[in-house]
């Protein structure tokens, strides 16, 4: 007869030296906007108003006109806090740092939080706006339309040069995007055919972060209203600020061992005004 044996009698062993993480948001926000991590918590960065010259037939006259400048700011105003508590037997009888894992958890925790605040803020500060053709994204024969008309809206501007500009989709957009790319002529075809979509389409560079990314909900000091809206923008013109970066405590708790461990941050995030017009608010019909 077969043996019946207890689990218990099972050998454990662990797969790796580390606690098993769940699944990550990528992290973006850093590659699109121009990051600010000195210690000032209010920067300044006044414009001038835009001037215009004036041309006429050879006079040599002229009317003077004043200069002036705008002020505009960005305060970092928002709090980004998650904490836990290790106990001191947990930390010594496992087989791995629980200690160091639950560090990198929360700071991954903070890291995406201030993320969606940051890119949430930039879209509701964007001045540009448009509103794809039915099916959005998920249809592969938009892409090329989207993609011409988002273009469209930031060309001739100085700062709107080729290979600078970016877009971010959240991961349902992600098929009529990689169907595009599959059936697009020649060498980038058979490049996403072979290696799969290379998420730059036009010169654009496609950002993808999973759905619930751009919301209607109050984040903060912020109250969003994107949801079913995407980011389309020319890169480091934004400004993404956290001050000192992402930072930890240990303290002793009263009455247990161990210790309590808490990550924070500090952030704000700016489209500044003379270059908004430079962002595109994305609507999806």
């Amino acid at each position: 007869m077969a043996n019946t044996l207890s689990t218990y009698t099972l050998r454990d062993k662990y797969l790796k030296a580390s606690l098993e993480t769940q699944l990550r948001n990528a992290s973006i926000a850093a590659s699109i906007f121009r990051v600010d991590m000195t210690e000032t918590k209010r920067i300044q960065n006044p414009y001038i108003t835009q001037q215009t010259a004036a041309i006429q037939a050879v006079a040599g006259t002229y009317s003077v006109s004043a200069m002036t400048t705008t002020d505009d700011t960005l305060t970092v105003s928002e709090e980004v806090i998650f904490g836990t508590h290790v106990f001191d037997f947990e930390e010594r009888t496992a087989n791995f740092n629980l200690m160091a894992d639950f560090l990198d958890d929360l700071s991954y925790s903070v890291m995406d939080k201030a993320q969606q605040y940051a890119l949430n803020k930039v879209l509701d500060d964007a001045t540009s706006t448009y509103t794809t053709p039915n099916g959005g994204f998920t249809t592969a024969a938009n892409i090329p339309v989207i993609m011409s008309n988002l273009l469209s809206k930031v060309a001739g501007y100085a700062q709107g040069t080729p290979n600078s500009h970016f877009l971010v989709l959240e991961n349902t957009d992600v098929v009529g995007v990689a169907q595009a790319a599959f059936a697009s002529g020649f060498r980038y075809a058979d490049d996403a055919l072979m290696n799969g979509p290379t998420y730059k389409y036009g010169g654009i560079d496609i950002y993808v972060v999973r759905t619930g990314t751009f919301v209607t909900a109050t984040l903060g000091t912020l109250t969003a209203t994107n949801s079913g809206h995407r980011l389309f923008g020319v890169k480091n013109v934004a400004t993404y600020a956290m001050p000192r970066g992402i930072r930890y405590e240990e303290k002793g708790v009263t009455a247990k061992t161990g210790k309590e461990v808490v990550a924070y941050a500090i952030c704000g995030a700016k489209a500044w005004a003379p270059r908004a017009a430079l962002f595109v608010d994305v609507t999806i019909a």
